[in-house]
């Protein structure tokens, strides 16, 4: 790779990284798995390595974990929370192994510990009372989350000896149990379902009110004393194996399934062992952690830049299962698209029972042959959606019949054509009338991103529409308590709260309601800058085809695609029924003046007196664009501490950049 093709690989890999970072950190809501996230990390690492001029002392590998959220207060950590170097194959850990044991010229003893899937916090005791919990954050600031954390009930209020200080590591997570039976609940209460046992736990600790985070049943395994004495007498531990068991004895829950070991046919016997034993644990783990022993040859061998070089992760691949394929079932969208579903033999997959799986479109059931009785591997894609990556064909029955896109929709009969737009493989029901779009519209316009109705979930939907009670979502707004009320699981206070919610939602203006009525090629981006250019719902029913494609960043396609969906009259008929029910037709926010129009935005780091969110509202108050990333039509780069690599490509491209103070007068003038 020469110089040129490194820095375009280092660019992309950095933004990729501070993107998943944020979801992962801060959003809990993660798009990519953990494997595949710590490959890209390493990747920009070695790249960084291989080409120092262009490593950078703000790039995401000089950081660890997240950015502490505004809503909590901010904890400086006495000790830093760092993290650890990645490894994927047994050969990079023999290599670790060699290169530790080289250097204290010995075959040195490891703990090998199982790496657990949860939240990282530190804990604090003065006297032998709990004084203090926090977030691991950026490795050096964190969350003050003490209060949530004092509702789980493995974290000991109080030790069992008044020790005067005393600091530990440990990793909060939900168990599997606990987080089927959370998804359970949240999915007849019409509300969004957790990715996965990691983020259950995450989104929990930052609950604001402690009685949601005690509902939520968290435990704590600690795995690291970070500072004090373990003993009354000051005496110090030697190794880390008894650091924990003297935790063990002042009450804390250590780290489960963890052995001193030597030899590194043992080692990866013990990290083999571990692997094996995921699908059966009460918890979600995702590697095994291998470390120094004795503490004293930690010192000798030092760290690095930003990780000890006495300790390495150990990356388990995402979990596959071998199943099979019962039937392949047709799932009609909002848009009429038809999607293929797999229907599996159930199986256990990364803490979840998996049964259905996506296949995407028919092209990418005849590319991979894949047919209704194979043994097919599955997997999360992201730890998150099951996916099939493969069939078994030497396992295959020799009657199977290739699988064919049907001819008409399942749902209403109606034929289906290939949508030329895109890449030309998706299957289009054109009747918008269908009822599997229609409710599924339904379930759209209630989601979070529109009108965000919380409770009206796709089972409460399917509900309503099943007794009567709706036919489209303008009915939505005719509902009363006491059509509600005595419907299967939904008692009087689930019926008060679904109508109040209803009611809430008529004020969330024009933005939302665009998203809402399900426009194709109209996202939450695209939606909020119709409504900032046309003000009502009435002007953008009115407006041509040229005064949308005038809009920036709304092409051709989607200009089309608005106008032909106003000319509906189903379409205008629905509008009209949503203004008599006294829904918010005006945008939310109008302009205070439009000294930035024209002129787009992009935020950076962490500003000193608002939040990223905040700055991007009070731009586009006055008229400016805010966007994810840099590039040549970028106006202006606002940039705070900690300014990652769109700093660096705003330097690259001569973008002018300012900072807070600068941004502040900007606003005044």
């Amino acid at each position: 790779m020469n110089f040129e093709e490194a820095k375009q690989r280092i660019d992309y890999l950095r933004k990729t990284l501070e993107y998943n970072s944020k979801l992962y950190y801060e959003k809990d809501s993660p798009e990519i798995s953990d494997y595949e996230y710590d490959a890209l990390f390493r990747e920009l690492g070695d790249l960084e390595a291989a080409f120092p001029e262009l490593d950078s002392p703000v790039s995401i590998t000089k950081r660890v974990g997240g950015k502490a959220l505004d809503k909590f207060e901010k904890f400086t950590h006495n000790v830093r929370m760092g993290s650890l170097t990645d490894v994927f194959s047994e050969e990079e850990l023999f290599d670790f192994l060699d290169k530790t044991n080289a250097a204290l010229s010995r075959d040195a003893e490891y703990s090998v510990e199982p790496k657990i899937d949860g939240l990282s916090v530190s804990l604090t005791y003065e006297n032998g009372a709990f004084v203090r919990g926090a977030t691991r954050g950026d490795g050096i600031v964190g969350e003050d989350v003490t209060e949530n954390l004092k509702t789980v009930k493995s974290i000991p209020l109080k030790l069992s000896e008044k020790l005067p200080y005393l600091t530990v590591r440990g990793e909060v997570y939900m168990p599997r149990a606990v987080f089927e039976e959370l998804n359970a609940s949240r999915e007849e209460e019409g509300l969004a379902l957790f990715a996965n046992p990691r983020n259950a736990a995450a989104g929990s600790l930052r609950q604001l009110d402690p009685k949601i985070a005690a509902s939520r049943r968290l435990e704590i395994f600690v795995f690291n004393l970070q500072e004090g004495s373990l003993y009354s007498d000051g005496r110090a531990c030697k190794t880390h194996s008894e650091s924990l068991d003297r935790l063990d004895e002042l009450g804390f829950t250590t780290l489960p399934y963890r052995e001193v070991l030597s030899g590194k046919d043992r080692i990866i016997e013990k990290v083999r062992a571990l692997g094996e034993a995921r699908p059966e644990l009460s918890f979600d783990m995702d590697g095994a952690v291998i470390k120094l022993n004795d503490l004293s040859e930690r010192v000798k061998v030092g760290e690095g830049t930003s990780t000890p070089k006495w300790a390495t992760a150990f990356k388990y691949p995402p979990e596959e299962k071998r199943t099979e394929l019962l039937s392949i079932s047709i799932q009609v969208g909002r848009t009429g698209v038809l999607t293929p579903i797999a229907n599996l033999s159930p199986v256990r997959l990364a803490g979840t029972t998996v049964s259905r799986a996506t296949l995407h479109n028919g092209s990418f059931i005849k590319e991979k042959d894949i047919r209704v009785g194979d043994t097919v591997v599955v997997r999360k894609a992201g730890e998150i959606i099951p996916e099939i990556v493969e069939s078994i064909k030497s396992e295959r029955s020799i009657d199977s019949e290739i699988f064919e896109m049907p001819k008409v929709c399942p749902s209403c009969g109606s034929p289906v054509i290939r949508d030329t737009a895109g890449d030309g493989t998706a299957i289009r029901c054109v009747n918008s009338g269908c009822p599997a779009q229609n409710a599924r519209s339904i379930v759209h316009f209630a989601s979070k991103g529109a009108m965000n109705i919380e409770g009206m979930g796709p089972s409460v939907v399917e509900l309503l529409l099943s007794n009567g009670k709706i036919k489209d979502a303008a009915d939505l707004y005719s509902l009363k308590k006491e059509d509600v009320e005595g419907l299967d699981r939904m008692g009087a206070k689930s019926a008060e709260n679904l109508i109040s919610a209803i009611d809430a939602s008529k004020e969330r203006g024009l933005e939302r309601l665009l998203f809402a009525l399900g426009v194709r090629q109209v996202g939450e981006v695209a939606a909020e800058e119709i409504a900032a250019r046309m003000q009502t719902l009435d002007a953008v029913m009115e407006a041509s085809f040229e005064d949308f494609a005038s809009i920036p960043d709304i092409g051709e396609i989607t200009a089309k695609a608005i106008v032909e969906f106003f000319e509906d009259e189903k379409i205008r008929s629905l509008v009209e029924r949503l203004r008599a029910y006294g829904l918010n037709f005006n945008a939310a926010k109008e302009k205070k003046s439009t000294v930035f129009e024209g002129m787009t935005f992009v935020l950076t780091g962490t500003l000193p007196t608002m939040t990223r969110d905040e700055a991007s509202e009070l731009i586009k108050e006055r008229g400016g664009k805010v966007s994810g990333s840099v590039s040549k039509k970028t106006s202006i780069v606002l940039a705070g501490e900690e300014a990652g690599s769109k700093l660096t490509k705003a330097k690259d491209l001569g973008i002018k950049i300012i900072d807070e103070a600068e941004f502040l007068k900007m606003l005044d003038n």
